[in-house]
């Protein structure tokens, strides 16, 4: 209990000595030990880094989760290490609530069977929003959330220790200043005509206490003087990491942008294949508000305002009087040839289509009175109607 009592003392000592130097500093009575400008660039770098990985962090929070209530409840859960409950999308929830729409409403009527197309296309959006956001939650914020409650916790330690060691070693500093002023005024040599004989021994014995203060000042200044060194190496160490973290945080950014890519694309072709099952289905509205829509390749203004875009129509390839011109019979065109790439997989709706590959090279080219939608795509022997929305053309 003793030995406890005096290492509480002690350390109220300590910090009664660093809280006096820190606010003398504040007042500009003490001086400041200031650190060098690499030094002071790195902390620069180091606050920042953590500021903008905090903002990062909780918007891309946001974009995964826009309901605030649900960000709360998840950051509950990981405070107390549980499993954070599967939680239906959006997409999911709309699907269940057409499915049920068609089932009451009539699922052979016209309206009933989009309903259920629509359902499966919005469930399947669910399934696809919620593999990126678990995906996007393990590649990307979990690592910017370990550096905020791993290393950036690790650093900030050290610099409060820094910090710590700097106010010892400026009060080091300011008692051997006070002590060699001490001792100065102390061998002062009296004057004799107006001193006593016995303040000669009083000032003698003053003198050799300011030297051995000056002794003991200048003992713990070296070693404040060690440990401040030690611990500033520790520190920058520690700082010039952050180069390493921004290597991870890049490689995880770049992650992070391959699974919204991925994300996009599948929404992109569940919708695209939406819509050219509902635009198979009898009695059916697509994205026009008319009876009959004239072809898309019209250049009426009022016609192209009041259709919204949609996948390309197969009767776009040929005129009417040309429709049952068969393609294996037609020869490509000496130029105007092209090689193109194909962006997703396409399933041919019928003969005259040609199903196409992800990734795959094909010769397109366009035949005279043919939709700009579609083109003419070769592949060997094969040939047969591409949208060109599945293409990039290449040369």
């Amino acid at each position: 209990m003793d030995f406890n009592m005096k290492k509480l003392a002690s350390d109220a000592g300590i910090f009664f000595t660093r809280a006096v130097q820190f606010t003398e500093e504040k007042f500009g009575q003490a001086e400041k030990t200031e650190l060098d400008a690499h030094f002071e660039n790195l902390l620069a770098r180091a606050d920042s880094t953590k500021n903008w990985t905090e903002k990062i962090l909780r918007q891309t929070e946001v974009l995964l989760q826009p309901n605030p209530s649900a960000r709360v409840e998840e950051f509950l859960y990981e405070k107390l290490d549980r499993k954070v409950p599967s939680r239906v999308t959006n997409g999911e929830l709309l699907a269940q609530y057409m499915a049920e729409a068609a089932s009451e409403l009539g699922p052979t009527t016209p309206y009933g069977k989009t309903l259920i197309k629509v359902a499966e296309a919005e469930k399947r959006l669910g399934a696809a929003e919620r593999d990126f956001i678990h995906t996007a939650s393990i590649n990307f914020l979990t690592p910017l959330r370990n550096f905020l409650e791993g290393d950036w916790k690790t650093i900030s330690k050290e610099r409060r220790l820094l910090q710590n060691r700097r106010l010892d070693l400026d009060a080091c500093k300011a008692r051997l200043k006070k002590a060699k002023a001490a001792e100065a005024k102390a061998t002062t040599v009296p004057d004799f005509q107006e001193t006593r004989p016995r303040n000669y021994i009083l000032s003698a014995s003053a003198s050799a206490l300011w030297n051995d203060e000056v002794d003991k000042s200048e003992q713990e200044l070296r070693v404040a003087q060690t440990e401040f060194d030690r611990q500033a190496e520790v520190t920058r160490l520690l700082l010039e990491g952050i180069s390493s973290t921004h290597v991870n945080h890049l490689r995880c950014l770049h992650e992070f942008v391959e699974s919204q890519t991925t994300y996009y694309a599948q929404c992109y072709r569940h919708m695209l294949d939406l819509q050219k099952q509902l635009g198979r289905f009898p009695g059916t509205f697509v994205g026009t508000t008319e009876p009959a829509s004239p072809p898309l390749s019209s250049t009426s203004p009022t016609t192209t305002a009041a259709t919204m875009p949609m996948e390309p129509s197969a009767a776009g390839l040929a005129p009417p009087g040309e429709a049952s011109l068969c393609l294996e019979e037609v020869a490509p065109p000496a130029s105007g040839t092209r090689k193109a790439r194909v962006l997703y997989d396409y399933e041919a709706a019928d003969s005259s289509e040609l199903a196409l590959l992800a990734d795959e090279l094909i010769t397109v080219y366009s035949l005279p009175g043919m939709d700009p939608d579609w083109l003419v795509g070769e592949r060997g022997n094969k040939k047969g109607k591409v949208p060109v929305t599945y293409l990039e053309l290449l040369s």
